[in-house]
């Protein structure tokens, strides 16, 4: 199954994934934010949506949960955590965990 493509308020395609609220951390739950396209795609995705830079890390944003309806509303599709990761890898943007703790 390929990309789901959807058009949001700001009217351009978009491939960016969020899978459910199920990380525990800092008393919330978080999700994930990645594109399947570019990092262009999801670094642009997030600014617009709010979403401070500083919540990227590596090939995701971390994203608490209250944001997580307001994302979905904004154009991202919701996916399961095993689909943002398959799709992710697929996409060739996937981060191995080996490099992000070299950095």
């Amino acid at each position: 199954m390929g990309p789901v493509k959807r058009r949001h308020t700001y009217d351009c395609t978009v491939t960016v994934l969020i899978d459910p609220p199920t990380w525990p951390a800092h008393d919330t739950l978080w999700s994930h934010l990645v594109s399947d396209e570019s990092y262009a795609e999801l670094h642009a995705f997030a600014a617009r949506a709010g979403v401070p830079r500083r919540a990227f890390d590596h090939d995701h944003y971390d994203v608490p949960l209250a944001k997580y309806d307001e994302l979905v509303a904004a154009g991202a599709s919701a996916v399961s955590g095993r689909e943002l990761v398959l799709r992710l890898i697929r996409s060739g943007l996937r981060v191995a965990q080996r490099d992000k703790r070299a950095h």
